[in-house]
């Protein structure tokens, strides 16, 4: 750590830290509040498709939220 008399200790890896730039990002998916699901706009569900879960992350649902009070 590098410290100097009148600062705090700042660690080494921050004085060479940079942000990164902000994404845009886009869901090429809706909620269908019917089925409690998500859906490419094709109709079919998200859920269905390995490549496109891992290539897009998680999805959220609050289907749990509305029919479990304990949640």
């Amino acid at each position: 750590m590098s410290v100097s008399s009148d600062s705090v200790p700042q660690p080494f890896a921050l004085r060479f830290a940079r942000p990164l730039p902000a994404q845009l990002a886009i869901k090429p998916y809706t909620y269908d509040a019917d089925a409690q699901l998500n859906r490419y706009s094709s109709g079919l569900p998200v859920a269905s498709c390995p490549k496109g879960m891992r290539a897009l992350g998680t999805t959220v649902s609050t289907a749990g939220s509305k029919t479990h009070f304990d949640d």
